[in-house]
């Protein structure tokens, strides 16, 4: 039986079995209707099917060092589920799946679970599923829980990812890889579904190809997941999680527009998650239309400087305070210091130097800088010149993403605009706000987008193993339609990778999806920023809605690039 509920002054409190996840959890209404909310699904998941093979395919790149990585996974066909009037995948098998969170959180991974529980239940029944605990480190060192019915019930359609938690563990070496096998024979696993970014499927392909290397029947799927963005190809067309992530920065990002305009006198400067790419700030952008906008991957293919990018946004503040607006909205990556060249190149000499010398007080290691690497040094502010000096991971390189690039660039307007105020050339008054929204996005209750799709992609995922398929990453389609008409099915890993070179060594990477700037998105907020800089083009999307016309919008980034919109 699932847990009943009661309500007491307006919130609902779960009454839960010894069974159930979120122990003594108190849950508002909202939470409440979302967990009974009946989700709708692909009409191929509601009868019958069988799963048709695609074409062999091949590698993002280098698709001869893939084959040697990979012998026995490269080259699979991708997969589709299609209506079929007998359903006999797996006939009367009865599974032992596991599943495991792997990476940040992202909104809708406990529907993920749902769906391969719901798929077991439906398709497999007497299946049993087991939920590694804490990430990866719960495969190799063999921490899991069965996963039941009144177990999962609390987290249907909930944000977090508490019911297992989550890991940033990777199984690579002999060793792991040994336990991994250990724990698979142990609990006598057919299948295995990985729920990750891209460096979480590029080691669910490796275990893969291990375990069937060692002629072991557990199979392993992936699920694609990361608020950031930046796991999608043409048949993996968006990750869970950015939807819901882009919709809560929003509604912020519009309360601060509000904030501003109603005040007069400020400019928000807000950073958003995003260290590798900025589609977050690129859809959020498309969101909210912010007075300036700064897109990465744009900074990198211009070679802009830091001072390029100062320059850009204090023509702007200055354009803006002679039509009378002294105040604004500014969007940045969170990783926009990774696509400054010349910032690069200063992080590679400060760790060189770090590395092999004591930094004294009196400076004089700034003489093995080379001269372009100095003066930026210098340009820099105090405190980021501190966090650039004293920030270091275990490795001894500086943590990019813990510098607060939102700051600094405050400071850097704020002298430039001095000096121009100075000439005579700005005559208003600055003052920045920082803002930093990042965890606040990774587990918010999922939209109704994210709940049905990451259901469709657990299922799915339940759907492969029963097939017998492994090395694949659960794929839905088709999703600017109506939910019933996506289409479902799986995406060979290998066909999404190429390879680096690490230690003399050719290591596969599932490569990060970057914004395009020849892409839609881009194409589109390039056409509209000039207006949105000097206009005050606004706008607050408010709260996520969960019922009503505005319940189910797709966002512009999906839109745009499945040709959905103009």
């Amino acid at each position: 039986m699932a847990p009943s509920f009661v309500t007491n002054g307006g919130v609902a409190a779960v009454k839960t079995t010894p069974f159930a996840g979120r122990l003594a959890s108190v849950y508002s209404e909202v939470q409440t209707s979302r967990i009974d909310h009946a989700l709708p699904v692909p009409s191929v998941l509601r009868s019958p099917f069988k799963i048709v093979d695609g074409p062999a395919s091949s590698a993002a790149g280098n698709p001869d060092e893939i084959a040697k990585l990979f012998p026995n996974m490269f080259g699979q066909p991708s997969s589709m589920l299609v209506p079929n009037g007998v359903d006999n995948i797996g006939s009367d098998q009865k599974l032992k799946i596991g599943v495991v969170l792997s990476g940040g959180q992202a909104p809708g991974g406990h529907n993920v679970i749902c769906g391969i529980f719901d798929y077991l239940q439906e398709r497999a029944p007497g299946s049993t599923l087991y939920g590694f605990k804490g990430g990866p480190a719960g495969i190799m060192k063999g921490k899991y829980v069965e996963l039941t019915a009144d177990y999962i019930y609390p987290y249907r359609n909930q944000g977090g990812f508490d019911m297992i938690c989550s890991g940033r563990d990777k199984i690579e070496t002999p060793e792991q890889f040994k336990q991994a096998e250990e724990t698979a024979a142990k609990l006598d696993l057919d299948g295995l579904v990985v729920i990750g970014g891209d460096d979480s499927n590029t080691n669910a392909c490796l275990l893969a190809e291990n375990f069937r290397s060692k002629n072991l029947k557990t199979r392993v799927i992936g699920c694609p997941k990361t608020i950031d963005g930046d796991l999608k190809c043409k048949e993996v067309p968006t990750s869970f999680g950015f939807d819901t992530a882009c919709k809560i920065y929003a509604e912020m990002i519009g309360n601060v527009m509000i904030d501003a305009r109603s005040t007069g006198k400020y400019y928000h400067f807000v950073r958003l998650m995003g260290r590798a790419a900025s589609h977050i700030t690129l859809e959020c952008a498309l969101q909210t239309h912010p007075n300036i906008t700064i897109i990465g991957e744009e900074v990198a293919a211009k070679k802009l400087t830091l001072k390029n990018v100062t320059d850009y946004m204090v023509d702007v503040i200055c354009k803006r305070a002679e039509l009378g607006y002294n105040y604004g909205v500014i969007l940045i990556p969170e990783g926009l210091i990774d696509f400054i060249p010349e910032v690069q190149q200063l992080i590679a000499e400060l760790n060189e130097i770090l590395a092999h010398d004591v930094v004294d007080e009196n400076g004089l290691w700034k003489k093995k800088l080379t001269d372009q690497s100095l003066k930026l040094f210098e340009f820099l502010p105090q405190a980021i010149q501190e966090q650039l000096m004293l920030e270091r991971d275990p490795h001894g390189n500086v943590q990019v993403a813990k510098i607060e690039t939102e700051k600094m660039l405050i400071q850097m307007v704020e002298t430039e605009l001095e000096k121009r105020k100075q000439e005579g050339s700005y005559k208003a008054n600055f003052k920045g706000q920082s803002h930093f929204f990042g965890y606040e996005g990774r587990c918010g209750l999922p939209t109704n987008f994210d709940a049905s799709y990451c259901y469709a992609l657990g299922y799915g995922a339940g759907a492969l193993l029963h097939s017998g398929k492994t090395g694949l990453i659960s794929s839905v389609g088709n999703l600017c339609a109506p939910v019933e008409e996506w289409t479902v099915g799986g995406t060979a890993l290998t066909s999404m990778m190429d390879v680096e070179r690490r230690h003399g060594k050719f290591k596969p990477v599932i490569k990060k999806a970057m914004v395009e700037l020849d892409g839609a998105p881009f194409k589109k907020f390039a056409s509209l920023r000039e207006e949105w800089a000097s206009k005050n083009c606004y706008i607050s999307p408010g709260p996520i809605q969960f019922v009503g016309r505005a319940s189910n919008a797709v966002n512009h980034t999906l839109l745009l690039e499945l040709g959905a919109q103009a």
